[in-house]
């Protein structure tokens, strides 16, 4: 069973008994869990302790076979991921688009939500190193903002906002963009395992930590509609607010996954016609 305790070694590993798997922390303290001050708290900086408390939370989990390796972009990532808070998270922002989780060639290799290196470098210009989680499957090794590998998912995503705003200020101004569970599990294949796939008792020990962040996000930034990518972080969404008491409206949109037949159709369009429905079009169009 893969082990993640609540403390961590002077080598910034994980207690390991007999049979179990190490989860990585982050590579360095530069890199580390302790760069939010407690005062001058701006928006980003309130997110961002968000962040790292989930964090905490989420290395006192185990998970079992299928999950054979477990990677978290918000610790290895540290630095990349924060520059995308700092720049982008800038209060005001009325909607957050919300993910499941990373993918193994987005915000693995960037520490950005949907973060298909191209847009991340090009259009985000995001920038800052990259380390490694400390166990990597040789089929899913990252290699940071150097990565080749395109994810479908993140291109469509970003190339959808791209087309329609111009300039990432101008989305921006209006939205932000998370997901809800900051953790990728990876099989002993080198298949990615979503959350929906891990054993029911760990999912939910899981989603139930992800969900309290979530709650302390929304209300940290002060959005007002959440709009999950997906069927799945749509659904865990309006449950997680609704049960919290916070006050938000919960839409959603397809997801941009080639997994899925009915983006691989044309998701730009599916798209274009929910946010024109849900009054968000109106907002990012640069024409």
């Amino acid at each position: 069973m893969l082990d993640a305790n609540a403390s961590a070694s002077d080598t910034d590993t994980l207690a390991r008994g007999d049979g179990e798997k190490e989860l990585p922390l982050c590579e360095s303290e530069e890199q580390g869990l302790k760069l939010v001050p407690e005062v001058n708290m701006t928006p980003s900086s309130r997110f961002l302790q968000v962040e790292l408390e989930l964090n905490a939370h989420l290395r006192r989990l185990t998970f079992s076979e299928p999950v054979r390796y477990i990677y978290n972009p918000l610790e290895y990532a540290w630095v990349t991921h924060r520059c995308y808070v700092e720049k982008y998270c800038q209060g005001g922002q009325r909607i957050l688009f919300l993910g499941m989780n990373p993918g193994p060639f987005g915000m693995a290799q960037t520490g950005v939500p949907f973060g298909e290196v191209r847009s991340v470098v090009d259009w985000l210009k995001i920038t800052g190193e990259v380390g490694h989680p400390q166990d990597e499957h040789p089929k899913r090794r990252i290699t940071g903002l150097a990565c080749t590998q395109k994810e479908v998912s993140g291109a469509r995503f970003w190339g959808f906002f791209r087309k329609l705003c111009g300039e990432p200020e101008l989305f921006f101004q209006h939205c932000f963009v998370h997901n809800l569970c900051p953790l990728i599990f990876i099989g002993a294949s080198g298949k990615n395992l979503t959350p929906p796939e891990l054993p029911a008792g760990e999912r939910e020990a899981l989603l139930a930590l992800c969900d309290v962040a979530l709650c302390q996000a929304v209300e940290a930034l002060g959005v007002s509609m959440v709009i999950g990518v997906g069927r799945v972080a749509e659904q865990r969404a309006r449950r997680a607010l609704s049960a919290a008491g916070v006050n938000v409206r919960v839409e959603g949109i397809m997801h941009p996954s080639p997994r899925n037949p009915l983006a691989n159709k044309g998701w730009e369009e599916v798209a274009n016609a929910k946010l024109a429905e849900l009054g968000v079009l109106s907002l990012l169009n640069n024409m």
